[in-house]
Protein backbone atom coordinates (compact mmCIF):
# COMPACT_ATOMS: atom_id res chain seq x y z
CA UNK A 1 0.00 0.00 0.00
CA UNK A 2 0.87 3.03 -0.58
CA UNK A 3 2.08 5.66 1.98
CA UNK A 4 0.18 8.88 2.90
CA UNK A 5 2.67 11.02 1.65
CA UNK A 6 1.74 9.90 -1.83
CA UNK A 7 -2.24 10.34 -1.34
CA UNK A 8 -3.88 13.78 -1.91
CA UNK A 9 -7.15 15.42 0.18
CA UNK A 10 -10.32 15.29 -2.46
CA UNK A 11 -11.17 19.29 -1.91
CA UNK A 12 -15.33 18.17 -2.50
CA UNK A 13 -15.01 15.72 0.04
CA UNK A 14 -12.78 17.43 2.66
CA UNK A 15 -15.19 20.13 2.30
CA UNK A 16 -18.18 18.40 3.22
CA UNK A 17 -16.25 17.02 6.08
CA UNK A 18 -15.43 20.29 7.34
CA UNK A 19 -18.72 21.58 7.09
CA UNK A 20 -19.78 18.67 9.70
CA UNK A 21 -16.89 19.01 12.10
CA UNK A 22 -18.25 22.53 11.90
CA UNK A 23 -21.76 22.35 12.15
CA UNK A 24 -21.04 20.15 15.73
CA UNK A 25 -21.41 16.98 14.46
CA UNK A 26 -18.43 15.30 14.85
CA UNK A 27 -15.06 16.86 16.59
CA UNK A 28 -12.68 14.82 13.33
CA UNK A 29 -12.92 12.81 10.70
CA UNK A 30 -10.83 11.00 8.89
CA UNK A 31 -11.05 9.23 5.47
CA UNK A 32 -9.19 7.09 2.89
CA UNK A 33 -10.26 5.67 -0.25
CA UNK A 34 -8.24 3.06 -2.08
CA UNK A 35 -8.18 1.14 -5.19
CA UNK A 36 -6.19 -2.18 -5.76
CA UNK A 37 -4.82 -1.82 -2.50
CA UNK A 38 -3.38 2.01 -3.18
CA UNK A 39 -4.70 4.95 -0.90
CA UNK A 40 -5.79 7.35 -3.60
CA UNK A 41 -7.16 10.18 -1.56
CA UNK A 42 -6.59 10.59 2.32
CA UNK A 43 -7.30 13.66 5.00
CA UNK A 44 -7.37 14.04 8.82
CA UNK A 45 -9.47 16.54 9.88
CA UNK A 46 -10.30 18.85 12.88
CA UNK A 47 -9.61 17.61 16.48
CA UNK A 48 -9.34 14.17 17.76
CA UNK A 49 -9.68 15.22 21.29
CA UNK A 50 -11.82 18.56 22.34
CA UNK A 51 -12.13 17.96 25.71
CA UNK A 52 -9.61 18.35 28.37
CA UNK A 53 -7.22 19.89 25.52
CA UNK A 54 -7.74 20.31 22.12
CA UNK A 55 -5.57 17.75 19.72
CA UNK A 56 -5.23 18.45 15.72
CA UNK A 57 -6.10 15.58 14.22
CA UNK A 58 -4.19 13.14 12.53
CA UNK A 59 -4.03 10.68 9.59
CA UNK A 60 -2.69 7.47 11.96
CA UNK A 61 -4.95 8.60 14.91
CA UNK A 62 -6.57 5.87 16.08
CA UNK A 63 -10.31 5.36 16.50
CA UNK A 64 -12.78 2.74 18.40
CA UNK A 65 -14.09 1.29 15.53
CA UNK A 66 -17.02 0.20 17.84
CA UNK A 67 -19.19 -2.30 15.48
CA UNK A 68 -16.83 -2.70 12.54
CA UNK A 69 -15.17 -5.57 14.94
CA UNK A 70 -18.03 -7.78 13.66
CA UNK A 71 -17.01 -7.97 10.20
CA UNK A 72 -12.93 -7.36 10.81
CA UNK A 73 -12.24 -9.39 13.62
CA UNK A 74 -15.58 -12.16 14.26
CA UNK A 75 -16.61 -11.98 10.53
CA UNK A 76 -13.02 -12.64 9.64
CA UNK A 77 -12.09 -16.09 12.36
CA UNK A 78 -15.40 -17.29 11.38
CA UNK A 79 -14.49 -17.52 7.84
CA UNK A 80 -11.28 -18.50 8.45
CA UNK A 81 -12.64 -21.71 10.67
CA UNK A 82 -14.93 -21.89 7.33
CA UNK A 83 -12.27 -22.11 4.93
CA UNK A 84 -10.15 -24.28 7.60
CA UNK A 85 -13.36 -26.88 7.42
CA UNK A 86 -13.54 -26.78 11.44
CA UNK A 87 -16.86 -24.88 10.98
CA UNK A 88 -20.08 -24.76 8.59
CA UNK A 89 -22.55 -21.77 8.55
CA UNK A 90 -25.20 -24.29 8.86
CA UNK A 91 -23.77 -25.86 12.31
CA UNK A 92 -26.06 -25.44 14.89
CA UNK A 93 -24.82 -22.85 17.87
CA UNK A 94 -26.05 -24.99 20.63
CA UNK A 95 -23.13 -27.51 19.09
CA UNK A 96 -20.09 -24.70 20.47
CA UNK A 97 -21.89 -22.84 23.18
CA UNK A 98 -24.43 -25.78 25.43
CA UNK A 99 -26.07 -22.79 26.61
CA UNK A 100 -28.27 -22.49 23.41
CA UNK A 101 -29.18 -26.19 24.19
CA UNK A 102 -32.67 -24.93 24.40
CA UNK A 103 -36.17 -25.79 22.87
CA UNK A 104 -36.54 -22.42 20.98
CA UNK A 105 -32.54 -21.58 20.14
CA UNK A 106 -31.40 -25.32 19.50
CA UNK A 107 -31.68 -25.02 15.71
CA UNK A 108 -30.06 -21.85 15.62
CA UNK A 109 -27.12 -22.15 12.89
CA UNK A 110 -23.54 -19.94 12.96
CA UNK A 111 -25.21 -18.66 9.30
CA UNK A 112 -28.37 -16.71 11.01
CA UNK A 113 -25.94 -15.19 13.35
CA UNK A 114 -23.53 -14.12 11.57
CA UNK A 115 -26.48 -12.60 9.04
CA UNK A 116 -28.38 -11.01 12.39
CA UNK A 117 -31.57 -13.44 11.21
CA UNK A 118 -31.02 -15.98 14.48
CA UNK A 119 -34.80 -13.70 16.44
CA UNK A 120 -32.51 -12.45 19.07
CA UNK A 121 -32.71 -9.07 20.43
CA UNK A 122 -31.14 -6.28 19.22
CA UNK A 123 -29.48 -5.32 22.37
CA UNK A 124 -29.70 -5.57 25.98
CA UNK A 125 -27.52 -4.51 29.24
CA UNK A 126 -25.40 -8.14 29.94
CA UNK A 127 -23.67 -6.17 32.72
CA UNK A 128 -27.00 -6.09 34.24
CA UNK A 129 -28.33 -9.42 32.96
CA UNK A 130 -25.10 -11.39 34.00
CA UNK A 131 -25.15 -9.31 37.47
CA UNK A 132 -21.67 -8.28 37.06
CA UNK A 133 -20.40 -11.48 36.04
CA UNK A 134 -19.18 -12.03 32.39
CA UNK A 135 -19.26 -15.86 32.81
CA UNK A 136 -22.66 -16.10 33.09
CA UNK A 137 -22.80 -14.12 29.77
CA UNK A 138 -23.58 -16.42 27.50
CA UNK A 139 -26.33 -17.72 29.67
CA UNK A 140 -27.75 -14.51 29.74
CA UNK A 141 -28.07 -14.26 26.07
CA UNK A 142 -29.43 -17.65 25.70
CA UNK A 143 -32.18 -17.14 28.54
CA UNK A 144 -33.57 -14.11 26.61
CA UNK A 145 -37.22 -14.84 24.50
CA UNK A 146 -36.64 -14.98 20.81
CA UNK A 147 -38.43 -11.84 19.37
CA UNK A 148 -38.94 -13.84 15.49
CA UNK A 149 -38.44 -17.05 14.91
CA UNK A 150 -34.77 -17.51 13.32
CA UNK A 151 -34.30 -17.32 9.39
CA UNK A 152 -37.66 -15.19 9.15
CA UNK A 153 -36.52 -11.59 9.51
CA UNK A 154 -33.37 -9.34 9.67
CA UNK A 155 -32.98 -7.37 12.92
CA UNK A 156 -29.09 -6.08 13.56
CA UNK A 157 -28.21 -7.75 17.13
CA UNK A 158 -24.88 -7.12 19.13
CA UNK A 159 -26.08 -10.10 21.23
CA UNK A 160 -25.50 -12.52 18.03
CA UNK A 161 -21.76 -11.13 17.63
CA UNK A 162 -21.08 -11.22 21.45
CA UNK A 163 -22.28 -15.06 21.01
CA UNK A 164 -20.17 -15.86 17.96
CA UNK A 165 -17.49 -14.11 19.82
CA UNK A 166 -17.95 -16.42 22.62
CA UNK A 167 -18.59 -19.52 20.10
CA UNK A 168 -15.32 -18.97 18.91
CA UNK A 169 -13.29 -19.00 22.06
CA UNK A 170 -14.98 -21.81 22.88
CA UNK A 171 -14.29 -23.94 19.53
CA UNK A 172 -10.86 -22.94 19.92
CA UNK A 173 -9.75 -22.91 23.46
CA UNK A 174 -8.23 -19.27 22.44
CA UNK A 175 -9.56 -16.08 24.22
CA UNK A 176 -11.07 -13.95 20.95
CA UNK A 177 -8.57 -11.18 21.27
CA UNK A 178 -5.35 -13.71 21.34
CA UNK A 179 -7.21 -15.13 18.26
CA UNK A 180 -7.22 -11.56 16.32
CA UNK A 181 -3.51 -11.09 17.39
CA UNK A 182 -1.80 -14.35 16.06
CA UNK A 183 -4.07 -14.72 12.78
CA UNK A 184 -4.93 -11.71 11.74
CA UNK A 185 -3.14 -8.32 13.36
CA UNK A 186 0.54 -10.44 12.71
CA UNK A 187 0.63 -11.78 10.18
CA UNK A 188 -0.51 -8.34 8.52
CA UNK A 189 1.93 -6.42 10.57
CA UNK A 190 -0.27 -4.10 12.08
CA UNK A 191 0.94 -1.73 14.38
CA UNK A 192 -2.05 0.47 15.08
CA UNK A 193 -4.82 -2.07 15.47
CA UNK A 194 -5.49 -3.84 19.08
CA UNK A 195 -8.29 -4.11 21.68
CA UNK A 196 -7.65 -2.47 24.85
CA UNK A 197 -5.20 0.23 23.83
CA UNK A 198 -2.12 0.72 26.01
CA UNK A 199 -2.83 3.94 27.96
CA UNK A 200 0.39 5.53 26.76
CA UNK A 201 -1.18 5.24 23.31
CA UNK A 202 -4.15 7.61 24.65
CA UNK A 203 -3.01 10.80 23.16
CA UNK A 204 -3.02 9.24 19.45
CA UNK A 205 -6.34 7.89 20.09
CA UNK A 206 -9.65 9.83 19.32
CA UNK A 207 -11.87 10.55 22.28
CA UNK A 208 -15.68 9.13 22.79
CA UNK A 209 -17.93 10.40 25.01
CA UNK A 210 -18.11 10.84 28.99
CA UNK A 211 -19.83 9.47 30.94
CA UNK A 212 -22.47 6.40 29.90
CA UNK A 213 -25.32 8.43 29.13
CA UNK A 214 -26.55 7.21 26.05
CA UNK A 215 -26.03 3.97 27.52
CA UNK A 216 -28.19 4.50 30.97
CA UNK A 217 -31.20 6.21 28.29
CA UNK A 218 -30.50 2.73 26.89
CA UNK A 219 -31.01 0.90 29.76
CA UNK A 220 -34.22 3.08 31.35
CA UNK A 221 -36.18 2.42 27.94
CA UNK A 222 -35.51 -1.60 27.54
CA UNK A 223 -36.93 -1.84 31.32
CA UNK A 224 -33.49 -3.62 32.41
CA UNK A 225 -32.87 -1.29 34.97
CA UNK A 226 -30.56 1.06 36.31
CA UNK A 227 -26.71 1.12 35.63
CA UNK A 228 -25.49 1.79 38.78
CA UNK A 229 -21.71 1.03 37.61
CA UNK A 230 -21.66 3.53 34.46
CA UNK A 231 -18.72 5.26 33.67
CA UNK A 232 -19.02 8.90 34.41
CA UNK A 233 -15.50 9.54 33.50
CA UNK A 234 -14.18 10.30 29.96
CA UNK A 235 -14.29 7.23 27.68
CA UNK A 236 -10.67 8.04 25.77
CA UNK A 237 -8.67 5.18 24.70
CA UNK A 238 -11.31 2.53 26.55
CA UNK A 239 -14.18 0.56 24.71
CA UNK A 240 -17.39 3.09 24.14
CA UNK A 241 -19.51 0.10 23.93
CA UNK A 242 -20.70 -0.75 27.27
CA UNK A 243 -21.33 -4.64 27.24
CA UNK A 244 -17.61 -4.78 25.28
CA UNK A 245 -15.92 -2.92 28.73
CA UNK A 246 -18.09 -5.44 30.43
CA UNK A 247 -16.33 -8.26 28.82
CA UNK A 248 -13.12 -7.06 29.66
CA UNK A 249 -13.09 -4.60 26.52
CA UNK A 250 -12.52 -7.32 23.70
CA UNK A 251 -16.06 -9.11 22.39
CA UNK A 252 -17.58 -10.15 19.03
CA UNK A 253 -19.47 -7.05 18.78
CA UNK A 254 -17.39 -4.20 19.42
CA UNK A 255 -13.80 -3.52 21.00
CA UNK A 256 -11.49 -2.63 18.18
CA UNK A 257 -9.40 0.12 17.74
CA UNK A 258 -7.54 1.12 14.56
CA UNK A 259 -6.29 3.41 12.43
CA UNK A 260 -7.63 3.82 8.98
CA UNK A 261 -4.68 3.01 7.27
CA UNK A 262 -4.49 -0.38 9.57
CA UNK A 263 -8.85 -0.53 8.61
CA UNK A 264 -7.81 -0.52 5.05
CA UNK A 265 -4.88 -3.35 5.42
CA UNK A 266 -8.36 -5.55 7.05
CA UNK A 267 -10.19 -4.51 4.64
CA UNK A 268 -8.28 -5.65 1.78
CA UNK A 269 -8.67 -9.37 3.17
CA UNK A 270 -12.15 -9.63 2.32
CA UNK A 271 -11.21 -8.73 -1.78
CA UNK A 272 -10.21 -12.32 -3.65
CA UNK A 273 -6.90 -10.36 -5.06
CA UNK A 274 -5.46 -9.48 -1.94
CA UNK A 275 -6.44 -11.30 0.53
CA UNK A 276 -3.66 -13.18 2.46
CA UNK A 277 -5.64 -14.74 5.03
CA UNK A 278 -8.27 -16.67 3.66
CA UNK A 279 -8.75 -18.47 -0.30
CA UNK A 280 -10.24 -16.54 -2.87
CA UNK A 281 -13.46 -18.71 -2.93
CA UNK A 282 -14.16 -18.19 0.03
CA UNK A 283 -14.01 -14.27 0.13
CA UNK A 284 -17.09 -14.90 -2.27
CA UNK A 285 -19.37 -14.71 0.58
CA UNK A 286 -19.04 -11.63 1.75
CA UNK A 287 -20.58 -10.34 -1.37
CA UNK A 288 -23.06 -13.41 -1.66
CA UNK A 289 -26.81 -12.22 -0.05
CA UNK A 290 -27.82 -15.06 2.35
CA UNK A 291 -30.59 -12.97 3.32
CA UNK A 292 -33.17 -12.62 0.19
CA UNK A 293 -36.58 -11.58 0.57
CA UNK A 294 -36.02 -10.11 4.25
CA UNK A 295 -35.52 -6.46 5.78
CA UNK A 296 -31.94 -6.20 4.74
CA UNK A 297 -29.71 -7.99 2.07
CA UNK A 298 -27.22 -9.38 4.93
CA UNK A 299 -23.72 -11.80 3.56
CA UNK A 300 -21.41 -13.17 6.10
CA UNK A 301 -21.10 -10.32 8.40
CA UNK A 302 -21.77 -7.62 6.65
CA UNK A 303 -24.53 -5.24 4.88
CA UNK A 304 -24.61 -5.63 0.91
CA UNK A 305 -25.18 -2.12 -0.66
CA UNK A 306 -28.57 -3.15 -2.29
CA UNK A 307 -30.16 -3.25 1.13
CA UNK A 308 -32.40 -0.38 0.86
CA UNK A 309 -31.36 2.90 2.34
CA UNK A 310 -27.91 1.56 3.35
CA UNK A 311 -25.56 3.81 4.17
CA UNK A 312 -23.20 2.88 0.65
CA UNK A 313 -25.64 5.46 -0.93
CA UNK A 314 -26.69 4.91 -4.18
CA UNK A 315 -23.36 4.76 -6.33
CA UNK A 316 -21.97 1.83 -5.10
CA UNK A 317 -22.87 -1.62 -6.67
CA UNK A 318 -25.15 -3.42 -5.07
CA UNK A 319 -23.02 -6.39 -4.44
CA UNK A 320 -20.99 -4.13 -2.39
CA UNK A 321 -20.32 -4.48 1.57
CA UNK A 322 -19.97 -2.36 4.04
CA UNK A 323 -20.59 -1.74 7.89
CA UNK A 324 -20.88 1.03 10.24
CA UNK A 325 -19.80 1.88 13.94
CA UNK A 326 -21.87 3.79 16.51
CA UNK A 327 -18.65 6.06 17.47
CA UNK A 328 -19.63 7.31 13.94
CA UNK A 329 -16.95 5.26 11.86
CA UNK A 330 -18.18 3.46 8.67
CA UNK A 331 -16.05 1.13 6.17
CA UNK A 332 -17.39 -0.16 2.35
CA UNK A 333 -15.65 -1.96 0.11
CA UNK A 334 -16.63 -2.56 -3.67
CA UNK A 335 -15.46 -6.33 -4.93
CA UNK A 336 -16.07 -5.24 -8.58
CA UNK A 337 -13.72 -2.58 -8.67
CA UNK A 338 -11.30 -3.56 -5.66
CA UNK A 339 -11.70 0.09 -4.27
CA UNK A 340 -12.72 0.59 -0.23
CA UNK A 341 -13.64 3.64 1.73
CA UNK A 342 -13.31 4.09 5.15
CA UNK A 343 -14.73 7.07 6.96
CA UNK A 344 -13.67 7.35 10.65
CA UNK A 345 -15.03 10.11 13.25
CA UNK A 346 -15.77 10.59 17.04
CA UNK A 347 -19.28 11.46 16.77
CA UNK A 348 -20.06 10.30 20.11
CA UNK A 349 -17.26 13.06 21.88
CA UNK A 350 -18.09 16.63 23.30
CA UNK A 351 -21.62 16.63 22.48
CA UNK A 352 -24.91 16.41 24.38
CA UNK A 353 -27.82 13.63 23.12
CA UNK A 354 -28.45 13.23 20.36
CA UNK A 355 -25.79 12.40 18.84
CA UNK A 356 -25.48 13.39 15.40
CA UNK A 357 -27.33 10.98 13.17
CA UNK A 358 -24.35 11.01 10.33
CA UNK A 359 -25.87 8.42 7.83
CA UNK A 360 -26.49 11.06 5.09
CA UNK A 361 -22.98 12.38 5.42
CA UNK A 362 -21.80 8.29 4.88
CA UNK A 363 -23.57 8.11 1.63
CA UNK A 364 -22.37 11.40 0.24
CA UNK A 365 -18.96 10.46 1.27
CA UNK A 366 -19.23 7.35 -0.28
CA UNK A 367 -21.07 8.80 -3.34
CA UNK A 368 -18.11 11.73 -3.62
CA UNK A 369 -15.41 9.24 -3.67
CA UNK A 370 -16.77 6.72 -6.28
CA UNK A 371 -16.96 10.57 -8.68
CA UNK A 372 -13.43 11.22 -7.50
CA UNK A 373 -11.90 7.73 -8.51
CA UNK A 374 -13.85 8.20 -11.84
CA UNK A 375 -12.37 11.33 -12.94
CA UNK A 376 -8.62 10.20 -11.52
CA UNK A 377 -9.09 7.10 -13.68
Amino acid sequence: MSSTNDTNKNPDISSLLAEHISAGDFPSAVYVIAQDGQIVFADALGYSAVEPYRINNKLDTIYDLASLTKPLVTGMLCARRIDLGELTLDSSVSHYLPEFDRTDKQMITVRELLTHSAGLPAWRPLYLLAEDEPERAAGAIASLDLEYKPGTRVVYSDLGFIALGMLLARMTGQPLAEMARHEIFEPLELKQTFFNPEEALQTGIAACETGNAYEREMCEQTGAGVYQNSRQRLLWGEVHDGNAYFLGGVAGHAGLFASARDALSLAQQFLAESSKLIAPATCVMFRTNMTPGLEEARSLAWQLAETKESTAGVDLPPDSFGHNGFTGTSLWIDPSHARVFILLTNRTHARQLPFANINAVRRRFNSLAVAALKLKS
